[in-house]
């Protein structure tokens, strides 16, 4: 898999070395000025790789968590970088019916001609368009989703109880401390019961575990904060570190653990698990069979809610009669297309539990919040962030 994606990256960048050459010898007459546009095309590239590869090692540490004016020089590598191989897939798919058009299409007709053209030329550049889309503007669109959501077993002092969940939030050079403080302002001002946060609070960085906890502190919430840990926590070793950084915050993490939320004499039980995978993923360990153990942490008869980052465990948790799951990992695809078909997401390749509402015939159901983070590419296509509210009632 590593090569084949490997060598789309490099053949896109031949591609359009290629096209870009080819474009400069058509409109620039003068030799030396043909050369002189080259070579400062070629010294830009260079230095957006130069800047772009600097934070790639896992282990770089010490990455920035508030604004830096230095981190905007690695935006035109993110962004050329996802955009030109994507660009370069358009323009093969492209190739063959630009092709045939242009086959079918008699000479006499120049203006059918042309906007053939220039259909296939939008086409390709597209994926530029909704590159910067993606870069300015869609990964800072938060939207804040509320969900009437019906448990039937709910007792009756929960009716209309809020929660609400944040998930994957991926602290880090685009998305810093400040912007972490806006979302923890917004989710405080929609005056939740109890706040979740459902795992990936770091990336890569350990150094910027300490980070994350104090831009989250200032979450409020009558009935508590409450977390779970993700994939990426695992991978960066600061699991039991992060754990006891949140506690001093007053924000508990549950790792294979459950508490009663207790409202007079009626209660439901929320249940946290660590990152679960069955199959080798980074270095996350696996597990033989998903959500061990967990049938002991259940409260029989009483509602129980699980946070768990990997939507993955929902099969198993509807088995074991979990009435709530809730969790994250996908960025619900971070660039997808599901408005065009609602398999183009990229998050399909790895679970069919993308984004959104999940329901199995028992009655047991999940939710895939969206994160409000990025990972590799501060880019969101289709996939706004998303700060989820559950209005929990039996009705």
């Amino acid at each position: 898999m590593f090569l084949v994606v490997l060598s789309l990256v490099v053949g896109s960048q031949l591609y359009w070395a290629v096209r870009i050459f080819a474009f400069l010898r058509k409109r620039v007459a003068s030799p030396w000025r043909r050369r002189a546009l080259m070579f400062a095309i070629l010294v830009l590239y260079g230095l957006a790789w130069a800047f772009g590869m600097k934070r790639i090692d896992p282990n770089h540490g010490l990455e920035p968590t508030h604004w830096a004016a230095s981190e905007l020089l690695r935006l035109p590598y993110l962004w050329w970088l996802p955009a030109s191989l994507f660009a370069f897939l358009v323009a093969i798919l492209v190739w063959p019916l630009r092709a045939a058009g242009r086959a079918m299409i008699p000479k006499e007709s120049p203006s059918r001609r042309l906007f053939l053209e220039r259909t296939a030329a939008v086409a390709v550049a597209s994926p530029f368009v909704a590159g910067a889309y993606g870069t300015f503007y869609g990964r800072l669109n938060l939207e804040t989703t509320h969900h009437r959501t019906r448990l039937p077993r709910l007792p009756a002092a929960f009716e209309g109880f809020r929660i609400a969940q944040l998930s994957d939030i991926h602290i880090g050079p685009f998305m810093t401390q400040e912007q972490i403080r806006k979302y923890v302002a917004i989710a405080n001002s929609l005056k939740p019961d109890l706040i979740v946060l459902t795992g990936d609070f770091v990336t890569f960085d350990p150094t910027t575990q300490h980070d994350v906890v104090e831009a989250l502190s200032g979450l409020r919430a009558p009935y508590g904060v409450w977390g779970s840990l993700g994939n990426h926590d695992a991978w960066a070793r600061v699991e039991a570190s992060i754990t006891r950084a949140f506690a001093d915050a007053r924000i508990r993490i549950l790792r294979h653990e459950a508490v009663p939320i207790v409202a007079g004499a009626d209660s439901f039980n929320l249940i946290g698990v660590d990152f679960q995978t069955l199959r080798p993923f980074g270095p996350s360990p696996t597990v033989r069979r998903f959500l061990e153990g967990v049938d002991r942490l259940m409260a029989p008869d009483h509602v129980n809610i699980l946070m768990s980052h990997n939507p993955d465990t929902f099969d198993r948790a509807a088995e074991l009669g979990i009435d709530l799951s809730l969790a994250g990992h996908t960025h619900g695809g971070q660039a997808s297309l599901e408005f065009i078909s609602p398999q183009i997401a990229p998050s399909r390749l790895v679970t069919p539990y993308v984004a959104g509402w999940f329901e199995k015939p028992g009655g047991s159901r999940l939710y895939v919040n969206r994160g409000i983070g990025t990972i590799f590419v501060p880019i969101r296509i289709g996939a706004p962030p998303e700060i989820t509210v559950y209005e929990l009632t039996r009705a």
